[in-house]
């Protein structure tokens, strides 16, 4: 038979305090507050199967752990910026306009904390999750409720990956951010082009990025970046090489690119961070000047900057008796050989080649090369070559041309006619001679949008390329004293979108 021990009261012998206590269907263990209850053994099983453990009201557990489940504020509905406390649930009330919830600071890891959507109206009053100095899902930004009766519980991992959503994982829940910055130099603008900021440096400058965003909102740009116009050469001679033309448009982006837009590689989708970036514009190339320096040829253009995109000045116009020099796109010749465009080479080229001339008969000089074509060759009897066509781009919000080459000259006699070879979009045109008294004088055009018209009669300067256009400098017209037109200045835009 088992034995049995049958009391219905437990008392100490000190105090006669109760240690068990039957009361009714109650039994208590324990003598107060102040006596804790050790309960020693490899496995504690506290109620039975179907049955229920219960804390009372007001006491606290430790040691348990949670379950993944917070306790819901529901006698403080929030209606204005707050910070969370571990282990609660918080009802947003954003009605009367968005409001921030800032994660608890210093967490420790299995924190929990819960939000949701009070009234509906989260969609249009954003409840905003500030992250209070540690990550949320391994990145150091703000999350967001954005869609209405939407609600998220995030518990704390680690310092790395931070607050982790454990029923509502989409990564929309993190908060878009989008570029932001200034413009410093003078000339240089920041316009607003619906949902896009577009900078334009026309001179040196600063782009100062405040905010990288990110890439739920926008963290590249779109960029143009047009290297300084050739010179044209002098004393029956070739227009001057566009300067380098460099665009690609970001993958957020909307305007109406040029041909040239890069679409993959190092330079698409250019990243950028909260840093200054020096912006270089570049001058265009002086044009030659006959006498004193026979032969020089045109000088090339200087090249433009941003971040890690550099577009190459273009190449000087050939003269009597030399080549067109190399560049971002090359300067025609007369004699000798046509400047290479696309020098140093990238992807897609930022330039073309000049074109071809003759110095027998009838002279007639190569055009310098355009962003999209090379430079057009000089034709008999006395036609300079017109430069080859520039670029056109909307990345400023309309449609302008840039890059064009310069045209080439041309040089007759009485009665044979001809015409100096017409600029490239942006370029300037070329000059041309015929007799030495009729017609009347007349020079190359300057370029810009479209290019310069060559000229025809009894003139000498080439036509100068379009300010801030990038465009290459006319070739001049025989005979002496004769100048090339100078080469345009460029031009950098920056464009991204900043909401």
């Amino acid at each position: 038979m088992t034995s049995k021990i049958k009391v219905d009261n437990i008392n100490k012998v000190s105090d006669d305090s109760n240690i068990i206590k039957k009361c009714g269907t109650t039994t208590t263990i324990g003598s107060g507050a102040s006596n804790p209850i050790v309960v020693d053994g490899s496995a504690i099983t506290l109620g039975r199967c179907g049955g229920t453990v219960a804390l009372a009201s007001g006491a606290t557990q430790t040691g348990f752990g949670r379950t993944g489940t917070v306790d819901w504020q529901t006698s403080s509905i929030k209606t204005s910026t707050f910070t969370a406390a571990n282990g609660e649930g918080y009802f947003v009330n954003t009605t009367a306009g968005a409001v921030t919830a800032n994660l608890p600071a210093s967490p420790t890891a299995g924190d929990i904390v819960a939000f949701s959507d009070y009234a509906g109206t989260s969609a249009s009053n954003n409840i905003n999750i500030g992250r209070n100095g540690s990550n949320i899902e391994g990145v150091a930004l703000d999350g967001v409720i954005s869609a209405n009766r939407d609600s998220i519980t995030l518990v704390f991992v680690d310092a790395t990956q931070g607050w982790l959503p454990v029923n509502d994982n989409e990564s929309s829940f993190l908060a878009p951010g989008f570029v932001a910055g200034s413009v410093s130099g003078s000339c240089n603008t920041l316009a607003t082009d619906g949902n896009f900021k577009v900078a334009t440096f026309k001179g040196p400058g600063t782009f100062t990025v405040t905010c990288g965003g990110n890439a739920l909102g926008s963290n590249s740009v779109s960029y143009l970046v047009v290297a300084g116009g050739g010179g044209g050469g002098a004393n029956v001679a070739a227009g001057g090489g566009a300067g380098g033309f460099r665009e690609s448009k970001a993958s957020s982006d909307t305007y109406t690119a040029s041909p040239l837009n890069a679409t993959s590689g190092p330079g698409f989708n250019l990243p950028v961070s909260a840093q200054a970036y020096s912006i270089v514009v570049g001058g265009g190339g002086a044009g030659d000047a006959q006498p004193p320096v026979p032969g020089g040829g045109g000088c090339s253009g200087n090249p433009s900057t941003f971040s890690t995109i550099t577009s190459t000045g273009g190449g000087g116009g050939g003269s009597d008796n030399c080549s067109g020099k190399p560049g971002g796109s090359g300067g025609g010749r007369l004699r000798c050989s046509v400047g290479t465009g696309n020098t140093p080479p990238v992807a897609p080229p930022q330039g073309n080649p000049g074109g071809d001339g003759a110095a027998s008969g009838p002279h007639h000089a190569g055009g310098g090369g355009g962003a999209t074509a090379a430079g057009g060759a000089g034709s008999s009897p006395g036609n300079g070559g017109n430069g080859g066509a520039g670029a056109t781009t909307s990345i400023n919000a309309s449609p302008n041309s840039f890059a064009g080459g310069g045209g080439g000259s041309a040089t007759v006699s009485t009665p044979q006619t001809g015409s100096g070879g017409n600029g490239g979009l942006g370029g300037g045109g070329g000059a041309s001679f015929q007799g030495s008294t009729t017609p009347p004088a007349r020079n190359g055009g300057a370029g810009f949008n479209p290019g310069g018209s060559g000229s025809t009669g009894s003139s000498q300067t080439g036509g100068a390329g379009g300010i801030n256009s990038g465009g290459g400098g006319g070739g001049s017209a025989h005979p002496n004293p004769t100048t090339g037109g100078n080469g345009g200045s460029g031009i950098v835009i920056i464009r991204y979108k900043f909401q």
